[in-house]
């Protein structure tokens, strides 16, 4: 059984490398505008803010449909949910079509599927929480490693439609295949050699939903937990565009029109660097979480928001483009920290027994932040002009078009001010007590 239960952490990570390719969606969104041209940039953010709104709203439900019917069924709901979702994003011919495909089924899909390796690994590893918990994640985070050039693939040799459709079919395999080793252990399951740390008489071990949201600990890590998703996915979730946005500025100092060889290599750059946050987004999982079970928890948190808040301080002011690579990786980095420790803090506060439908409740934060983080960008950008440039139809022709670029450090300082305040709410963090 010791060695049995490492096949439930490989079986999340098929499961969550396929859910991961939610993060290569700014990846779609040049090949969506020219596909629709009549779609803002607004409209381009709405499928993103969707899909990460109905993830969070279905990990509310599934995490408590998995703990009453165990991981297995309920991720292989997700697989079906989310291949249904992508297939009507695919033929879709408005955006209320995409938006319903890609944001409402494939979130909803996603969410059923996400929660299940989480509470399984928690419940088999309550030696090694953080360290399996970054494990079991950091095949979300390396979603985009693995999808990025695929998904490049696709949409430039059968178009942007048919590539969701194919991404589709591969993510559904995938998920159905990890959903075959998840499976929870034993009642009163102890790893060999291992014994649980003595818990004061005075604190509360095991608590239900509605217990854990009337204590000050889960007002404090549901917000916390929210900042740092409103600030990572503000810069996640629109790497293309801000790099565009700097790069065009750049070009046009000399130029009034960005040429078609020189967009391609902007678009390029701009999926590098969705891969390389990718990357560490996903070692980001990996390290914190072994961190937190050496450090704790709450200073680990603390480190985290620190860096993430420098490294916003840093971005409005980059114009290189492998230092632009290097801090979005860093912001990726810290993001992946927060998805890797709020699984391990829900259990570790509030216990295992109902730890799906628990942080289902908790990672409500997430598609809070999902909402509000790539809506910011775009919002708070300033200095808006219109930039021509030449781009390339399908059948090789050269089509002059324009697109809309800015400064996005307005919304960079906020999402700094925003990770301050979340460090001083984390000193408040205290130990529950019985009441």
């Amino acid at each position: 059984m010791e060695k049995n239960r490492w096949f439930v952490v490989l079986g999340a990570l098929f499961i969550q490398v396929s859910l991961g390719a939610i993060y290569i969606y700014s990846v779609f969104k040049p090949a969506l505008k020219n596909q629709f041209p009549d779609w803002s940039a607004t409209d381009l953010v709405l499928p993103s803010q969707a899909v990460l709104a109905f993830f969070a709203l279905s990990m509310v439900v599934s995490g408590r449909i998995q703990d009453r019917i165990g991981p297995k069924i309920t991720s292989m709901a997700g697989a079906f949910l989310l291949l249904a979702g992508m297939f009507v994003a695919a033929k879709a011919q408005t955006l209320e079509q995409f938006v319903f495909g890609f944001g409402v089924l494939g979130g909803i899909g996603i969410g059923a599927a996400y929660v299940c390796p989480i509470a399984t690994c928690v419940k088999w590893f309550p030696d090694k929480r953080g360290l399996v918990t970054g494990l079991a994640v950091a095949g979300f985070g390396a979603g985009g490693l693995v999808f990025v050039p695929l998904a490049s693939y696709f949409i430039a040799t059968i178009g942007v439609m048919a590539a969701l459709f194919y991404l589709g079919l591969i993510y559904f395999c995938a998920i159905v295949i990890g959903a075959q080793l998840m499976r929870v252990p034993p009642a009163g399951y102890c790893p060999d050699g291992w014994n649980a740390p003595a818990v004061p008489v005075t604190q509360k071990i095991d608590f239900t939903a509605k217990e854990m949201v009337k204590t000050r600990q889960f007002g404090i890590l549901w917000l916390t937990y929210f900042i740092g998703c409103t600030a990572g996915l503000l810069v996640i979730m629109n790497i293309v565009n801000i790099w565009q946005s700097v790069s065009i500025a750049g070009i046009t100092k000399n130029a009034g029109v960005v040429l078609a060889p020189a967009f391609a290599e902007i678009l390029s750059a701009g999926a590098v660097a969705v891969m390389a946050v990718s990357i560490l987004n996903s070692l980001g999982r990996i390290v914190w979480g072994r961190i937190s079970d050496k450090l704790g928890r709450k200073k680990t948190l603390m480190s985290i928001f620190t860096l993430c808040a420098v490294a916003m301080l840093i971005l409005g002011s980059l114009v290189n483009f492998w230092s632009f690579v290097v801090v979005v990786s860093m912001i990726g980095f810290c993001f992946g920290g927060f998805l890797a420790l709020y699984p391990v803090i829900t259990a570790d506060y509030f216990g295992v027994k109902s730890v799906g439908g628990n942080y289902g409740l908790m990672f409500s934060a997430y598609g809070a932040g999902g909402l509000l983080g790539p809506w910011l960008a775009p919002q708070l950008i300033s200095g808006i002009k219109a930039v021509p440039y030449e781009g390339i139809d399908k059948s090789g022709a050269v089509l002059m078009k324009t697109i809309e670029v800015g400064s996005y450090g307005n919304s960079f300082l906020l999402a700094a001010a925003m990770c301050v305040a979340a460090v001083l709410l984390i000193t408040r963090l205290k130990p529950i007590v019985k009441g």
